[in-house]
């Protein structure tokens, strides 16, 4: 699949089986990635960060690294504590307002 970035340009999209597939050559069959990247035809960054983020995944990664379910959460977390400031502010400016109306 392919959509635009910011500059127009096409780029593709994967999906989480052709990468987990990408990946297992690299990690479980000992290829290397540049064969591996010339071979499906994907740029050797795109799978060398792929391989680098199952590596974490695994636990065979560099400490304090997130894993991909922890990074998820913390996107899910990072966006539920921004509606509930911004659902904070709406009461506090709903209160004054009741506040001066009541007086």
């Amino acid at each position: 699949m392919e959509t635009e970035d910011k500059k127009g340009s096409a780029r593709r999209q994967y999906d989480d089986q052709f990468k987990a597939d990408a990946v297992e050559q690299v990690l479980d069959k000992g290829r290397r990635i540049v064969d591996v990247a010339r071979g499906l035809g994907v740029g050797e960054g795109n799978l060398g960060k792929w391989v680098q983020q199952a590596r974490i995944d695994r636990g065979m990664g560099p400490e304090g690294k997130l894993t991909t379910e922890e990074r998820e959460e913390l996107t899910r977390l990072r966006r539920e504590n921004r509606m509930l400031k911004e659902e904070r502010d709406i009461l506090k400016k709903a209160t004054a307002f009741f506040a001066k109306a009541a007086t």
